[in-house]
This record gives structure tokens, sequence and C-alpha cells, in this order.
């Protein structure tokens, strides 16, 4: 069993970033990819980036450009760094490692 903590969300305004954090209680050096995925209020979940062990990464058109993900798995720490935020860019953001879900963190952007 893994647990997933994410962290880093917060109200910033439009145009400005944030960095989001999600620590395993365990290696995620197993889990070939990772990933953070958004749901926005009344929309279902849905993918914003993956990165696989060996550093390939995998973002959401919407996302493109704006967002980075990376992993650090001497930390067992997937990041999501956000920049340009956009007032559609509000949701929680949920990291997931295979089946593992973490509770999600609150981000949201004012336009």
């Amino acid at each position: 069993q893994v647990q997933l903590v994410e962290s880093g969300g917060g109200l910033v305004q439009a145009g400005g970033s944030l960095r989001l954090s999600c620590v395993a209680s365990g290696s995620i050096s197993s889990f070939n990819v990772m990933g953070w995925h958004r749901q926005a209020p009344g929309k279902q979940r849905e993918l914003v980036a993956t990165i696989t062990r060996g550093g390939s990464t995998n973002y959401a058109d919407s996302v493109k450009g704006r967002f980075t993900i990376s992993r650090d798995n001497a930390k067992n720490t997937v990041y999501l760094q956000m920049d340009s935020l956009k007032p559609e860019d509000t949701a929680v953001y949920y990291c997931k490692a295979f089946s593992f879900w973490g509770r999600g963190t609150q981000v949201t952007v004012s336009s």
C-alpha cells in the first residue's frame, strides 16, 4: 500500500504560478508511470500530465507549454510546475501512481 500526499495548492491570480508536490510513503521508483489529474466542479476527472521512470512526459493539450511534470525518485516525490495559470485551471489536483490516488490539493485561479 502506497500513500500519496499532495501539497502546494492555493489561490493565485491569472498569469501566476504554483508548484505542486506529491510525496509517496514508499519508493516511487517501482512505478513506471506517475501522473497528475484534476477535477473541476461539475466535471469529470481528467489527465493533466504523466511521467515515466525514464523521464518521458505527456501533457494534456490544454496545459502544454505551461505545465511541467518532474519526478525525484530519491525523494519519492513528483512535482507539477504550473505557470501562466488561467481561471479554467481551477480544480482539485490529484497525484496518481498505478492504482493509488492522493486526496488532492485545491488550486484556484482568479481572473
